[in-house]
């Protein structure tokens, strides 16, 4: 199959050529078809398969034979759970839709309101949107969704990851009924799988494309077995033999400045994305790393959520993800479309429950590596039997006073009991 053999709108198929476009991705093969006759359509594939063009074109055709009308109104929306995604999403839709007169606008929290609106004002077809800066525009009564005829969903098990779920179910009051309603998620956990019961249509068609194969085929895995405390060094260590663009992922805000902070100290140019960070400097960031002039990138998983780079050839899981559907989207990053990539884990002892979660869940082992400088350093903390415990989320070490050794005198001294709180 190829484009043109789809009976899209020529001014359609000369963007997609501009874009390199010639043959259809599987989930596109398979969901444009089904999206150009209009069915709601629940889509699930790896990370760089084309997700985005599966939905985004069906979109522009459906635009393009309703008309221009005399006022443009929104008549097509994708809901992401970042603003990264957004920004991306929104990019691919501009260029898909070259040379034919649709407007796309993009919307998220971070930054002012006010250039946006100057936007939403001027009139838009397509917009592309989170869902915080989306409600609040809307019941500002900057944003009219009475004549949306598309909604896509677009990675949607984040969605409900990150508590987007009572900004989704508003949203859906607000929507009108009659649309052609899409969700398209790498992974499609049970959570969604009820969620888009209720809101497909009951006829709606379902795509799935090499789930049985969750890990991107061109990305060759490694993992080494460090000592916690040795995995600053152990980095520093990969990142200098590494040649090309680095992206490290961490699971915390806080670890990825850390991170930072310690290559910066070693000559390593590195900056963090995550929530806490304005959308200018993660804009300037990973504007800086696809440029290439900024060498490693550390990220939290959802910020990295939309980061699409060419020839990205390194991922580096400085810190094992405890879900294992994550460590597929972490090195989905690289190994996208033709090119290949590698991912590097560093493992420490209690982090091994994640590692086998993630190796039964791509059904394969990991190579090890077991010859690096601080293999010794390893074998030293895994043979402890308490290093093997995985903490719990949240779980910390006792601080003096609060269940560990009094620290001075006074606090060891006995309660008094406490005092009665005000109620007012």
């Amino acid at each position: 199959m190829t484009f043109d053999s789809l009976g899209l709108d020529s001014r359609i198929l000369i963007a997609l050529k501009n874009q390199g476009y010639t043959k259809p991705t599987p989930i596109q093969e398979q969901s444009i078809p089904m999206l150009l006759s209009g069915s709601d359509l629940l889509g699930t594939a790896q990370t760089g398969t084309g997700k985005t063009a599966a939905f985004t074109i069906p979109i522009i055709q459906h635009l393009l034979d309703g008309g221009t009308p005399k006022r443009r109104r929104i008549r097509a929306l994708v809901v992401t759970p970042t603003r990264e995604l957004a920004l991306q999403v929104a990019e691919n839709a501009k260029r898909y839709s070259a040379g034919t007169g649709l407007r796309t606008a993009v919307i998220f929290g971070g930054v002012g309101q006010n250039p946006q609106i100057d936007q939403l004002r001027k009139g838009i077809d397509y917009l592309v949107a989170t869902p915080g800066r989306l409600l609040d525009l809307q019941n500002q009564g900057h944003i009219d969704l009475s004549h949306l005829t598309h909604f896509v969903l677009d990675e949607a098990d984040q969605m409900l990851d990150m508590g987007f779920i009572h900004d989704i179910r508003k949203l859906l009051r607000i929507i009108p009924q009659k649309r052609q309603s899409l969700f398209f998620s790498a992974t499609m956990p049970k959570d969604i799988m009820v969620l888009s019961e209720q809101i497909l249509r009951p006829n709606y068609k379902q795509v799935r494309i090499a789930v049985e194969k969750p890990t991107a085929e061109r990305v060759t895995q490694e993992v080494y077995y460090v000592a916690k405390n040795d995995k600053p060094a152990m980095l520093l260590e990969l990142v200098k033999s590494m040649e090309g663009s680095v992206l490290v992922f961490g699971r915390t805000k806080h670890g990825c400045d850390k991170v930072v902070r310690i290559l910066d100290k070693k000559g390593v140019k590195a900056a963090a994305i995550h929530g806490n960070k304005s959308q200018n400097a993660r804009q300037k960031a990973l504007k800086e790393f696809k440029e290439g002039s900024l060498n490693v990138l550390v990220a939290t998983d959802i910020a990295a959520r939309g980061i699409d780079i060419s020839g990205l050839e390194y991922v580096v899981n400085y810190e094992l993800p405890n879900i294992a559907e994550t460590y597929v989207h972490r090195i989905g990053r690289t190994g996208r479309a033709e090119a290949s990539g590698a991912s590097v884990s560093l493992c420490s002892a209690d982090e091994r429950g994640y590692l086998k979660d993630i190796e039964k869940l791509i059904s394969a082992s990991i190579p090890l590596i077991e010859d690096h400088p601080f293999a010794e350093g390893a074998a030293e903390e895994w043979s402890d039997p308490e290093n093997r415990k995985p903490k719990k989320q949240g779980q910390r070490a006792p601080r003096p006073g609060r269940g560990g050794q009094p620290k001075s005198k006074r606090e060891a001294r006995p309660s008094r009991g406490k005092k009665p709180s005000r109620r007012y």
